[in-house]
């Protein structure tokens, strides 16, 4: 199954960019962070994954459709 995703813009995208056996989460799957990187910017502060997700070193996340995910590390507990 070939599904897609349009962007706000309005441009179509693949949901899985995965070309690799087996293949990674889609960008809506709860593990979706577990997908493979693309293309990494560490100077930048940002990695694409291969379902397409922006993946942001403060854990924020940019989805294939345009959708935010505000950053999500978690909380130090005091001992």
């Amino acid at each position: 199954m070939n599904r897609t995703t349009t962007t706000a813009t309005g441009t179509r995208l693949p949901d899985s960019l995965c070309t690799h056996t087996p293949k990674c989460p889609t960008a809506d799957s709860p593990d979706r962070e577990a997908a493979r990187t693309t293309a990494s910017h560490p100077e930048q502060g940002w990695s694409l994954l291969c379902n397409g997700i922006f993946l942001f070193e403060d854990t924020g996340e940019l989805l294939p459709d345009g959708r935010a995910v505000a950053p999500h590390r978690p909380v130090a507990v005091a001992a």
